[in-house]
């Protein structure tokens, strides 16, 4: 029975602490002619509209225009029972 000798391949994610680190990587990759690719940052699985939303409302409690409601106020808001 005759073996063959199968090649693997997988791929793995690096993650240099630092620059340095980084380059060393990409030297040794280059060096024994291994193709590497850098990655595109992932996609945000969260809608535009609602990043935009949220990013003026950090925007709006820097510049202080917040509203402060008493627990009360809050729950006739929610329309829900206040028990504390």
């Amino acid at each position: 029975m005759n073996k063959v000798n199968r090649i693997i391949m997988e791929a793995i994610t690096i993650h240099p602490q630092n620059g340095e680190q980084l380059q060393a990587i990409k030297a040794v990759l280059k060096a024994m002619k291994i193709p590497f690719e850098k990655l595109k940052a992932k996609e945000s699985p969260y809608d535009p509209e609602f990043v935009k939303m949220i990013k003026e409302s950090e925007q709006q409690v820097k510049e202080g225009k917040v509203t402060y409601l008493s627990m009360d106020e809050l729950a006739k808001t929610l329309n829900i029972e206040n028990d504390v």
